[in-house]
């Protein structure tokens, strides 16, 4: 009987009854792990563009033995950000891959864009990762939500420590810390006590800003939405990370903002030379306002759904440059500084130095049932979070 004929089953008994041969059986596991080196793997998966809860499925495959210069990987931690729900819907740049490939008649693609993997076997060409290193993906797209993989190194970047790390540490870095990292240092030449003036602050790029802008010497207003509790915890949260102002964005749009800000930059003697946009919208006029001449506004995200709306008076009395930011396609543009990113920032939270986000993880066990993926996906479109939703892999 052919390996690829392993089959799945959620008891014991029916497992023994129906295993083919040379096949062991791990009974904690409930899954097949073939003696010729076929991994078995499940993946959430859709069909077609939509909300995650009509769309999302958990689909289970083979994959065979690596060759050549093929690298198989298990998954170890997968972060769900907004653009990769956004993807699901359809609406976002980065289309995913739609494909047979998964032992599917129709095409399907795997959901999410980012995570950490540990390699477990490799081809006989593959001379530049071995067994256990941990591995992140390159670009966008490759489709993450999975307990394993088969691809080519092409597609892989390997992380040169591990140690001191754990795996929501990694899964995590090349996305929002990296956006921080490049919009921080990329469109003004900020110095030290300067300033830079942020909304969505308590967001994974908003928390990375705010490190990173300390650990250079930068000073930051810190704009978040207003809510009914915890408004006092979240604001020392922030200020405990670095942050030297933060303030809702209702207090931003009132008048007397204008002599808190003045009186917080020594009477505006420390410029706001950078801005940093996730949200849209009104605010953004706002928070221009109280930029410095030659400055600039970068828009990395649409939060509110809300257009930016260029201000005449800026834009001619004040020559405010309003700019966007793409991670992805910084990412495929310049791989070597990517890496480069990403090691830096690991080494720093490596020394302790840079902390990551809060996070809201969901074991992703061999036997973890559908409704509880696809829940933990639909989780993200919800309201205030206590942190961002992760799945970690556990006995898979």
């Amino acid at each position: 009987m052919a390996p690829s004929r392993a089959l799945f089953t959620t008891t014991t008994t029916a497992l023994r009854q129906l295993r083919p041969p040379n096949t062991r059986l791990n009974p904690i596991q409930s899954r097949f792990i073939s003696a010729y080196g076929y991994e078995q793997a499940k993946c959430l998966t859709f069909p077609k563009y939509g909300e995650p809860k009509d769309v999302l499925s958990l689909h289970s495959h083979s994959i065979s033995p690596p060759h050549g210069d093929l690298v198989t990987i298990r998954f170890l931690a997968s972060p769900i950000n907004p653009a990769d729900i956004n993807q699901i819907q359809g609406v976002y740049p980065t289309k995913p891959t739609f494909t047979t490939s998964l032992s599917t008649s129709d095409p399907i693609a795997v959901g999410g864009n980012e995570g950490v993997a540990e390699v477990i076997s490799t081809g006989s060409k593959v001379k530049d990762v071995q067994k256990g290193d941990w591995v992140i993906l390159k670009k966008q797209g490759f489709g993450t939500w999975r307990t394993h993989a088969q691809t080519t190194m092409e597609n892989l970047v390997v992380i040169k420590n591990k140690e001191g790390l754990r795996p929501e540490q990694v899964g995590t870095v090349s996305v929002n810390p990296c956006t921080a990292y490049r919009m921080l240092k990329d469109f003004v030449d900020l110095a030290p006590r300067e300033w830079f003036i942020q909304n969505g602050a308590n967001s994974g790029v908003g928390r990375a800003a705010i490190q990173l802008g300390k650990l250079w010497g930068y000073k930051s207003i810190n704009i978040v939405r207003k809510r009914e509790s915890g408004m006092e915890e979240l604001k020392q949260d922030l200020q405990s990370l670095g942050a030297d102002m933060v303030v809702t964005d209702e207090e931003v749009e009132k008048k007397d903002f204008r002599d808190r800000v003045k009186e917080a930059t020594n009477g505006g003697r420390e410029p706001i030379r950078l801005g940093l946009n996730c949200v849209g919208g009104s605010l953004v006029n706002a928070m221009a306002k109280h930029l410095a001449p030659d400055s600039h506004m970068v828009t990395y995200g649409a939060m509110s759904k809300q257009p930016v709306q260029l201000p005449t008076g800026l834009l001619i009395f004040k020559n405010i440059s309003f700019d966007g930011f793409w991670v992805s396609r910084w990412s495929e543009q310049k791989p070597e500084e990517k890496e480069a990113c990403v090691q830096e920032v690991l080494d720093l939270t490596r020394e302790g130095k840079f902390k990551d986000t809060p996070m809201q993880p969901l074991t992703w066990n061999w036997d973890t049932k559908q409704d509880e993926l696809v829940q933990a996906a639909q989780g993200t479109l919800e309201g205030f979070r206590s942190g961002k939703g992760i799945f970690v892999f556990g006995e898979t």
